[in-house]
């Protein structure tokens, strides 16, 4: 049991005068008993009988301790449960450049794997989840966070117009988006620290190359999952904007690097995943689902349940105990 408000205790000191004055004024008192009938105490010792007399002022006493315990506010604190979690500390790195809007997965690349992302954050309620974002440069999207209703947010806003429109330089920075994710894991104390790095192409741009990074991620304590998003060989893929803002579409040969991302995950204790589509993406996420657990037992101790009742009841029976005594035994005749 706590109480809120324990300076009230203080008020018990004055005990200590009510005593003494009571003690004082007995003194002066007649020694005899004024009750408006004997019978009641005639089979009563005589010294039973002298200490009723000094009953009321130890009921009066009490009701006073126990007025005292409730202004304290007394509060009793109750785990609400105690369970086991699986939490770790996960950065999303996320490929936002304008090949990401090739339609082999549906509707295109980025989109898909958006919506299975959704799905693996939804299932992950514990888990300290980041997003960052890299085209021809990285950046922090969303820090990590528990509030995965703000990230998911974030997430719908995530777009390939950054680059499209001019906002960050063209081209794909693998190595800058893993740093990126990298430093945002490396002071986490958190059991396991993972990197989920998906790409649709090859690294071509930053100061930065994907095994230096790798190497930073490995000393860190990171693991790195990395998918290649969409098919290897000819797609076809947006490589301009036409006048009316629309895009135009080409048969490329895509430009994925599984060699790289194979040698990221290695490096780093993670693994390599190839989604050619949206179910594969789907099983890779469930797979780094299964994976990626840690128990950690949690106590949750922040619920409070006040306890002065007791304390009142106990009050009010005094309270009514010492009118009862004071209008029948003890009651004096004028």
């Amino acid at each position: 049991m706590t109480f809120l408000y324990p300076a009230f205790f203080f008020l018990l000191l004055l005990c200590i005068p009510l005593v003494l004055w009571y003690i004082l004024s007995r003194r002066h008192e007649e020694p005899a008993l004024r009750i408006a009938s004997i019978a009641p105490l005639r089979n009563i010792s005589s010294n039973l009988a002298a200490l009723l007399v000094h009953l009321p002022f130890l009921l009066r006493l009490s009701i006073f301790v126990l007025v005292v315990f409730i202004l304290a506010r007394p509060q009793t604190k109750m785990p609400l449960s105690e369970r086991e979690v699986q939490g770790i500390d996960i950065m999303i790195a996320m490929d936002i450049s304008q090949s990401m809007l090739t339609e082999d997965l549906s509707p295109n690349r980025i989109e898909a794997a958006k919506q299975v992302a959704y799905e693996f954050i939804q299932g992950r309620p514990n888990d300290n989840i980041g997003l960052t974002l890299f085209g021809g440069e990285a950046f922090t999207q969303c820090p990590m966070t528990t509030d995965h209703i703000a990230l998911l947010s974030t997430f719908r806003g995530v777009s390939c117009e950054l680059q499209t429109n001019g906002t960050i330089a063209p081209g794909t920075a693998i190595g800058m988006g893993l740093t990126n994710a990298v430093s945002r894991l490396a002071n986490s104390k958190a059991p396991s620290k993972v990197v989920i790095l998906l790409t649709d192409g090859a690294n071509n741009a930053g100061d930065i190359s994907p095994l230096t990074a790798a190497e930073i991620a490995k000393q860190k304590g990171i693991r790195v999952y990395t998918i290649a998003v969409g098919r290897q060989g000819m797609v076809r893929q947006p490589v301009g904007i036409l006048p009316d803002g629309s895009y135009y579409y080409a048969n490329v040969k895509s430009d994925m690097d599984p060699a790289t991302l194979r040698s990221i995950a290695k490096a780093t204790g993670g693994l390599y995943y190839a989604a050619a589509s949206e179910r594969e993406l789907r099983r890779i996420y469930k797979d780094i689902d299964k994976l990626e657990r840690t128990k950690l037992k949690q106590h949750h101790y922040n619920k409070y349940y006040e306890a002065f009742t007791p304390f009142a009841w106990a009050a009010f029976a005094l309270l009514l105990s010492e009118i009862v005594l004071r209008l029948t035994w003890l009651r004096r005749i004028p």
